[in-house]
């Protein structure tokens, strides 16, 4: 087709092909020889590399120099890494490596070989099984030894899967060997001839082996003939190899007599295939690359008594008279042998057997034409055009067995495959769309012409030679666009990552399945597509989405196509960027001698570098991190027990930046440091002591150039090593996995253990700090607390008659049954406590009321209760021969409605009493200082204990009513075990008891009862009239005393008006204070770790844009 103005295209591709191997297997024999490792660096090339020294030319089997391999600059599954082995070589096996002393490794990968570097043929480990298993870690060889082997000059190497916590990273190495080979080339219209000097007197067997390579669809391979029509032919039809038998009885029979043997398929797209038939009289074996089929001719007609003539490529032309007219071959044979003989080099010495017809030569050209396979739905190519052109020119063949797919989007029309036809679909601004088809039946698998040719306002549209019915003018004139969407998957939206790449991908999909949500569960609108959006429907559709994976976020763009066609729009809202947690924040190794160290790629911080970790050790120097060049460097060390500092060299001489702090570091708790350097400063800040900076040099070297592997916990010397913990190492905003690096390391040990030295004390109300391999927890079994630091309170709601028991005994014998050693034996019935803390807090407005009381089996008790004037009484009897020891505080009334702390500390006869961490007493018993054979723990209403004094037993009754929380008799938490859910235990509760957020805050709805002031039966304390609100009648026959009444009555609410007032005041004073006092402590302790959180972020986040 001659080239016209405007937007020309001319495209060749496949819309499906089935993929097959290209050669035989062979036999064993010496063919494993290293074929990349001395090639010239120019030998390798990729997609793209993250810096210099993460280029191609490092990708070596076991190289180090460099960042010590291959790293792309974005990690996804467009990547690849090439080699070009000079020229078409044998390969036997290959090997992959990850990236030296790295994080970057690939798990998994894809191979494919060309001879031309265009023309690319994926390999095929077995049926079905595309895909190579790759690394597992950095370091070891993963060898795969191919069956079948390959010829190729070119190898790609296509990354499917890598380290999801690091990039993909590769060295690899080819082994096989030198391949030589013998080719001749036919131009469709040539052939050869071989003829016997004699014919054999017995023949046995007939074997004919090749390769070829074919450039069209249909063609003569070889012929050989007999007497009376009877022959044998192996011909290209359509694609399909066909062997075509004549016993001589009949005419040739035509391709799809049934005396004809077909195998394969696509074999006309350019790559090697090889072909081997053997005959034996009338039994055929016919193999076709891996695939074998025999055949049995009928009768007893054999193939081997036919003519001492053979032809290759075509059928003589003094033979076509008996045959039909098809076409010559067009291609390459490799290596052609009938019976032994080699005929390419008899061809090439113009050997008097061979008769050459026609143009032959002895090269096999690479096809000027590349076919393009669309390998999924989604697969498509987007080409460029000259946008505002008013003509335009495309031309493509394509083949599939898809009945429906998207072959051709421009701005102004579109071209699909439907039902097996081309549908075109023009669209004009102002104009009504209008649709077109042309041809049948394009779905079978064979090439098909499509040219469209549109100036002006003329447009011709040509399938196979046939016009569509749209050809004739176009209402007004057209715009080519710039952009021209080839495949069966174009997409009409998709998204920008950070790293510019683009994603099709929505919510609810996984990366690279290029579907919606919809799609991935089959319910989209129209199943042609995997989005609804993508449906380009009349009316709106919606993808709601949720982009959830980090690596390829922030959203930077979101783009929406073919916009700009007449009734056509799209919309759509970006929420923000929401971030939460740090997976690297307890990331950490221990460095054991002054010798170990970690290794990481080399640092890229020509410009600009920040580093940021957290340290703690015993020795009073050591060198943090190191990274070297020829004559650059950069360091962070503890210079000295109290100084840190951050030394490099750009070319200007060292630069050092010093921190040094009042007490020594070197104390074994976590410190931090954050070291930052780019072209105008450099700086340096440890812990919250006030930062160092250093400017640079107006007029002096600004590029940091390294070159080593960067050295963690050590340096390259091996001197001056780091003892002690490093965590949390991030180098320009990204985090190091040293954990993963430790594990592989002499001398250093992943995790790192003391962390409860320096966070222990967030572990609040009894809490024991345990430590973890990453980090610290709380652990609250003894606390009355619970959350994360056992800051959150255990409360209940205690309504009307119900009551909380729990039974020592019970304790004893559910601990015990789980080989517990947390104070298993505490409460068992012979044991004496010298001594108990109790503590709980409270609130109410009923009196008198039961707080606790705790029996024993020696009638021994201890009872707290509010007295009926709202104070506090403690009761301790530890003898039963004595009367109990009664201690009234009368601190105030606390049946007020707010919250109070009660903290009771006995040792022996001495009992301290703590009320809201202010006020306290301290006293002494006289009735005993040894609590005996402890029973039970009894909150609420309650009958006894046996032997209690009056007052206990008549509060014991009345029970409690309102808020109880963080309840706590040495080790037992009675509330946690009567609230937790499911957890078997002492525990008894009865009534109305509910859990409660917290007895701080006001009364809640969802209380079982609220707290009331208690008032007597018979409706003491009501107001209003009896009545329900009845209207007074005869006021004329009130007299001077009613009215007085009245206004007695109306004084009377007055004053108590004011009253209430008044007391509201005094308990929302009194509230504020209470919050004031208690609750202010609970966030400290994540605010305190929050510090440390924030303090890493800080910097860091100076250093990068956030998308919101």
């Amino acid at each position: 087709m001659e080239p016209i103005a405007g937007a020309v295209l001319s495209v060749l591709f496949l819309l499906s092909a089935e993929r097959r191997s290209a050669v035989l297997a062979r036999g064993t024999y010496n063919c494993d020889a290293p074929l990349a490792s001395s090639l010239p660096r120019a030998s390798f090339s990729s997609s793209s590399e993250l810096s210099g020294s993460h280029g191609p030319g490092f990708a070596n089997l076991n190289r180090r120099d460099g960042a010590g391999g291959w790293t792309p600059l974005v990690s996804n599954k467009y990547q690849w890494l090439q080699i070009d082995l000079g020229e078409r070589m044998e390969v036997t096996a290959v090997a992959t490596q990850g990236g030296y002393g790295s994080s970057d490794w690939v798990s998994s990968y894809l191979l494919m070989f060309s001879d031309g570097g265009r023309n690319w043929k994926q390999y095929q480990r077995e049926e079905s099984i595309w895909s190579f298993p790759g690394n597992t870690n950095s370091d070891s060889v993963v060898h795969y030894r191919l069956q079948p082997p390959f010829e190729a000059r070119f190898l790609r190497f296509l990354p499917l899967a890598w380290n999801p916590k690091g990039r993909i990273g590769m060295r690899i190495e080819v082994y096989g060997c030198a391949y030589r080979s013998e080719m001749v080339n036919f131009d469709g219209k040539s052939s050869l001839l071989y003829i016997f000097n004699q014919k054999p007197t017995s023949p046995t067997k007939d074997v004919i082996s090749l390769k070829f390579k074919a450039g069209q669809n249909d063609g003569i391979l070889f012929h050989r003939g007999g007497q009376n029509g009877k022959c044998i032919t192996l011909e290209l039809v359509k694609g399909k190899l066909t062997l075509l038998l004549n016993s001589g009885s009949t005419n040739l029979p035509s391709p799809g007599a049934h005396k004809a043997l077909s195998l394969g398929s696509l074999l006309d797209d350019q790559h090697w295939h090889s072909l081997l038939i053997e005959v034996h009289g009338s039994h055929i074996r016919f193999t076709v690359d891996r695939h074998t089929h025999h055949f049995q001719a009928t009768g007893e007609s054999s193939f081997l008594d036919l003519d001492n003539e053979v032809s290759f490529g075509g059928i003589p032309g003094h033979r076509k008279s008996m045959a039909f007219p098809h076409r010559n071959f067009d291609g390459c044979f490799e290596n052609l042998y009938y019976n032994g003989v080699d005929i390419i080099d008899l061809s090439k010495k113009q050997k008097p057997q061979i008769l050459i017809m026609g143009n032959v030569s002895f090269s096999c050209l690479h096809p000027h034409t590349v076919p393009v396979t669309f390998m999924s739905p989604r697969s498509y190519l987007a080409l460029g055009g000259t946008f505002g052109e008013d003509k335009a020119s495309v031309a493509f063949q394509f083949r599939t067995w898809n009945r429906s797919g998207l072959l051709l989007a421009t701005q102004f029309l579109v071209l699909v495959l439907h039902d097996g036809k081309v549908k075109l679909s023009l669209s004009q601004p102002g104009h009504a769309a209008r649709d077109a088809t042309a041809g049948a039946g394009l779905n079978d698998g064979q090439w098909h012409s499509v040219s469209l040719t549109a100036k002006g306002n003329h447009l011709s549209v040509m399938v196979d030679g046939e016009a569509a019915s749209v050809a004739g003018s176009l209402r007004g004139q057209i715009d080519s666009g710039n952009t021209y969407y080839l495949g069966d998957g174009t997409p009409v939206s998709w998204w920008v990552g950070r790293a510019n790449e683009t994603h099709t991908y929505w919510g609810g999909s996984l990366p690279d399945a290029q579907k919606c949500a919809c799609g991935l569960e089959g319910n989209c609108l129209d199943s042609q597509y995997h989005c609804n959006c993508d449906a380009d429907r009349n009316e709106w559709t919606s993808d709601t989405v949720v982009l959830s994976h980090k690596e390829h976020l922030p959203v930077t763009q979101v783009v929406m196509t073919d916009t700009g066609r007449p009734h056509s729009e799209a919309a759509f809202t970006l929420g923000p960027l929401l971030c939460q947690g740090d997976n690297s924040f307890w990331n950490s190794a221990s460095f054991n001698t002054e010798t170990s160290y970690l290794h990481f790629p080399t640092f890229q911080g020509e410009l600009s570098a920040d580093m940021s970790f957290f340290f703690k050790t015993t020795a009073s120097s050591g060198v943090f991190l190191e990274n070297l060049g020829i004559t650059d460097f950069i360091r962070l060390e503890l210079h000295a027990p109290a100084e840190v500092t951050f030394s490099f060299d750009v070319g200007n001489g060292p630069c050092v930046v010093t921190v040094r702090s009042p007490t020594p570091l070197n104390d074994s708790r976590w410190h931090y440091v954050k070291a930052e350097r780019n072209i105008k400063e450099a700086s340096l800040h440890v812990d919250r002591l006030p930062g160092e900076t250093r400017p640079a040099p107006p007029d002096g070297h600004v590029r940091l150039q390294l070159n080593s592997q960067l050295f963690v916990g050590g340096t390259a010397t091996r001197q001056r090593g780091f003892l002690g913990c490093i965590r949390a190492l991030r180098l320009n905003g990204l985090a190091l996995d040293l954990e993963e690096r430790a594990t592989m390391t002499p001398g250093v040990e992943p995790g790192c253990r003391g962390h409860c030295s320096s966070y222990g004390h967030l572990c609040r109300n009894g809490g024991k700090c345990t430590e973890k391999h990453r980090g610290m927890a709380c652990d609250c079994t003894l606390s009355a607390y619970d959350g994360p630091f056992c800051e959150d309170e255990i409360s209940a709601y205690f309504g009307i008659g119900s009551s909380v028991i729990y039974n020592f005994q019970e304790h004893y014998n559910h601990t015990s049954s789980k080989n517990s050693s947390s104070l298993v034996a505490l409460f068992r019935e012979d044991l004496t406590l010298t001594g108990e803390m109790t503590t709980l807090s409270f609130r109410t407005t009923g009196t008198p009321s039961l707080l606790l009381c705790v029996s024993s089996f020696s009638e021994e008790y201890l009872s707290v209760i509010l007295a009926p004037n709202g104070s506090l009484q403690i009761r301790y009897k530890l003898d039963r021969h004595h009367e109990p020891d009664v201690f009234n505080f009368g601190f105030q009334n606390l049946a007020d409605g707010q919250l109070h702390q009660v903290k009771i500390n006995r040792e022996a006869a001495v009992v301290s009493v703590e009320v809201n961490q202010s006020e306290r007493r301290q006293v002494i018993l006289s009735s005993g200082t040894e609590f005996n054979a402890v029973k039970s723990l009894m909150l609420g209403m309650i009958l006894g204990p046996l032997g209690a004094d009056a007052a206990t037993l008549r509060a014991g009754a009345r029970g409690f009513t309102g808020c109880l929380s963080a309840v706590r008799f040495g080790p037992v938490a009675p509330l946690k075990a009567a609230l937790s859910p499911g957890r078997p235990g002492p525990a008894t509760v009865r009534g109305p008891v509910a859990a409660a957020p917290g007895c701080a805050q006001s009364a809640e709805p969802r209380a079982p009862a609220r707290e009331a002031t208690w008032r007597p039966a018979g409706g003491a304390g009501r107001s209003g009239p009896r009545d329900g609100g009845e209207p007074s009648v005869n006021a004329d026959r009130r007299d001077a005393a009613v009215i007085g009444g009245v206004i007695a009555v109306v004084i009377f609410i007055f004053l108590c008006v004011t009253a209430i007032a008044v007391r509201i005041y005094q308990q929302r004073w009194l509230y504020q204070k209470n919050e004031s006092n208690s609750p202010k402590h609970s966030a400290r302790a994540k605010s305190a770790l929050k510090s440390e959180l924030n303090m890493q972020s800080t910097g860091s986040e100076s250093q990068k844009e956030y998308f919101f």
